[in-house]
């Protein structure tokens, strides 16, 4: 059923309200946006009950897929694998590195007509992502988000590893839902908010291990400047 969306918004940790909704179908909320439908879908569902590694990632995106979404844009809370970028940072990351294990992170279990191989070398979308740089001009232009399974956090000697394969992030979402968009031909992009320095940044033993309180709460602090963010992409 096409909905007549054109922008589908993700919603992560945090943010599980986007706007006034006038409608909606299954687990997706249709929101006015300055006077266009947008597409709003709770990543964790209702009161954040699903933890990252059981998300339903292809459900979602066939969702979205289904009411006719022509781009999507995401938000995650993550946290920082360098010095450089601390809490409250927002940043538009144009890289991954897939850490999990065990996620359905394909639409093509078989290959009915003919191979499908989905062409991953950018794993974010050019003009969704500069959408978001555009009505986030506070916004950190590019990273490399290290995908983790979770719901566990990294250990200090991970959070090491992780940083010198050129992680700058770590977060437990991105994969897959970045490529089950690409699988189904929707430029997708994502902000994420840094919630904390993680454990193993520059071998300080001062940064105390990432907890999830530690983590909403700062999500909470800075939700308004993620929220303005992805509404002002969604009308670009």
């Amino acid at each position: 059923m096409d909905a007549g969306i054109d922008v589908a918004i993700i919603g992560g940790s945090g943010l599980y309200e986007l706007a006034p909704v006038v409608d909606r179908v299954g687990p997706v909320a249709i929101c006015e946006v300055q006077g266009r439908r947008v597409a709003f879908l709770n990543r964790h569902g209702d009161g954040h009950r699903v933890p990252p590694h059981a998300v339903d990632y292809r459900a979602n995106l066939r969702a979205l897929a289904d009411l006719g979404a022509r781009r999507i844009l995401a938000t995650f809370a993550c946290g920082s694998l360098t010095a450089d970028l601390g809490p409250g940072t927002l940043v538009v990351p144009d890289q991954l590195i897939d850490r999990t294990r065990g996620r359905a992170d394909t639409f093509f279990d078989a290959f009915h007509d003919g191979l499908r191989h989905a062409e991953f070398a950018e794993p974010y979308d050019a003009a969704a992502r500069q959408a978001l740089l555009t009505g986030t001009p506070d916004a950190v232009d590019g990273g490399t988000v290290v995908v983790i399974n979770g719901p566990r956090f990294a250990t200090r000697a991970e959070s090491r590893w992780y940083r010198s394969m050129g992680g700058t992030l770590i977060n437990m979402t991105q994969y897959p839902e970045a490529v089950l968009a690409r699988e189904l031909h929707i430029p997708y992009a994502a902000i994420g908010l840094i919630t904390d320095y993680d454990s193993g940044v520059d071998d300080r033993p001062d940064i105390a291990p990432v907890t999830i309180e530690a983590v909403l709460a700062e999500f909470e602090r800075h939700l308004p400047r993620l929220r303005a963010a992805v509404l002002a992409a969604a009308v670009l």
